[in-house]
């Protein structure tokens, strides 16, 4: 099968060559975990279930997952093993089961998640992705994903390319995310939480604050509180970022306060904002493969 899984369309057959994600044929994990800094409604009492699969169709260069999305570290995993892990994730007492980055394996997770939920799977589902994504690959998901937690990087095209290789980054991504809500609709609560809906995500970057802006009226526009937006303050400059003035600074208190205090103004209610020191090396996940392998 000729891989048209992203945007990319790349057409390989990656059984025998790698398409621009750089992913093979088989599922590849890099870390399996409990996760408690995502947003409040994710992690319950142990944590969000994350998975963190290998690759990725972005090549950010400031990602602090950099060793797993453009190194590919991590280990190959069936897609039995992969059902295996979604109940493991449960017996851990994980507040859901999350999927980071996993677009260009999504073809194997929905076989995984059919087996899982065969087996007794009871949690919801999380797509947490970089929204660069195919409408037919998010349909594929219909009545298998629950939350979609999909970033929204850029506003404007020419930081999508120079920083991403996204071209067109804000026309696919938010054509995504509109159907990510078609999927599944206003958000569902089980007390504290989530079970159902969309969690958008932006990470504002240094000198970029106005497109911050301009993403949050895009969304306040398009669905006003029907989604949940969540606005980032933990840029790093790592990786490749000093390489580029414009990022290779920590975010500034103003730039941050001056897009929350937008959004406050704008009149957003479903909002989570960071606060404190979060700009830290100290809170990327260490992928040392932990419970990927059955032992």
């Amino acid at each position: 099968m000729l891989c048209e899984m992203c945007p990319r369309r790349c057409r390989v057959d990656r059984v025998n060559r790698l398409g621009f994600c750089g992913a093979g044929e088989n599922l590849r994990v890099a870390l399996v975990s409990l996760h408690k800094w995502e947003e409040p409604c994710l992690i319950g009492a142990n944590g969000a279930g994350t998975i963190f699969f290998s690759h990725c169709n972005l090549r950010c260069v400031y990602c602090q997952n950099f060793s797993i999305s453009h190194g590919g570290f991590g280990a190959e995993v069936s897609i039995e093993r992969l059902a295996e892990i979604f109940i493991e994730q449960q017996n851990r007492g994980a507040a859901n089961v999350e999927l980071v980055t996993p677009t260009h394996y999504s073809d194997k997770i929905c076989a995984a998640i059919d087996i899982a939920k065969e087996r007794g799977l009871m949690l919801p589902i999380v797509w947490n992705s970089n929204a660069y994504e195919n409408l037919e690959t998010l349909e594929n998901l219909r009545g298998r994903v629950d939350i979609f937690l999909p970033d929204l990087k850029y506003f404007d095209d020419e930081p999508a390319k120079i920083f991403s290789n996204a071209p067109n980054y804000f026309a696919v991504a938010t054509a995504a995310i509109k159907k990510m809500f078609e999927l599944v609709g206003t958000p569902k609560f089980d007390g504290n939480k989530m079970t159902r809906g969309v969690i958008v995500r932006h990470l504002i970057l240094p000198n970029h604050r106005h497109d911050a802006i301009k993403i949050i009226d895009w969304l306040y526009e398009t669905f006003g509180d029907e989604i949940f937006i969540s606005l980032m303050n933990q840029y790093t400059p790592i990786f490749r970022a000093d390489e580029f003035k414009k990022i290779s600074r920590a975010l500034t208190t103003f730039e941050y306060q001056s897009v929350v205090e937008h959004a406050v103004n704008t009149g957003i209610k479903n909002c989570f904002i960071q606060v404190g020191k979060t700009a830290d090396k100290n809170f990327i996940p260490n992928f040392n493969l932990d419970n990927v392998n059955r032992f």
